[in-house]
This record gives structure tokens, C-alpha cells and sequence, in this order.
């Protein structure tokens, strides 16, 4: 049975959780963007992944790190991020690509 350990790190006054699971790490955006955003982190995170270099951060981590990746999703994201009209959760990212670096929870 795999353990999970949860971690709260104080990162320049903000408490950020980091979910500690076998040799896996998980630190949390939502801690990070309620930095910026406290009531609109949701906003913030969307945001981060409309743009094309972190779209491209992604695939590349997955395509390394994740046989199961859908590399033509992943395309047709990187296409269309960083123009006006494109937008993606992580939740639209995690289905559509079979993606394990991102993890999606309802609620946080």
C-alpha cells in the first residue's frame, strides 16, 4: 500500500502543500496561485496553462515520464495555446492526454 504524506512548506510568507506519495511528489498550484489570486486561483491556474511555453513544458515532461500519453492531443493543445480564444484546465489537460504530472481534486 502506497503511504501519502502531506508536506506544508512556507514559501515567502504562503503555506504550500506538497502531497508526498511513494517516490512521487505533488506540490500544489492552487497553494501557489491563492498567492496572487486568494479568491480567484481557478482564474490563475487557467491562465498559466493557456500559455504555449507551459503548454510545451508539459507535453515534454509527459512524453518522458508517461508511456500512456497521447501525443496527438498534445499537439492540437500546443497549436492552439497562447491565442486569445484558447483555454485549458488541468482537469481538460488530464482526459484528453491521459496526462499523470498534473492531478486535478475538486475543491482545492
Amino acid at each position: 500500500m502506497n503511504k501519502t504524506t502531506q508536506i506544508m512548506l512556507k514559501v515567502q510568507g504562503t503555506t504550500v502543500a506538497v502531497l508526498a506519495k511513494s517516490t512521487d511528489a505533488y506540490i500544489s498550484l492552487t497553494d501557489i496561485a491563492k498567492h496572487k489570486e486568494p479568491n480567484r486561483a481557478d482564474h490563475v491556474i487557467q491562465n498559466w496553462m493557456r500559455n504555449r511555453n507551459t503548454v510545451e513544458f508539459l507535453g515534454i515532461w509527459e512524453r518522458l515520464n508517461n508511456a500512456d500519453f497521447k501525443p496527438l492531443e498534445f499537439e492540437g493543445f500546443k497549436n492552439k495555446a497562447g491565442l486569445n480564444s484558447f483555454v485549458l484546465t488541468p482537469r481538460q489537460w488530464i482526459d484528453a492526454t491521459r496526462a499523470v504530472g498534473l492531478v486535478s481534486k475538486s475543491g482545492r
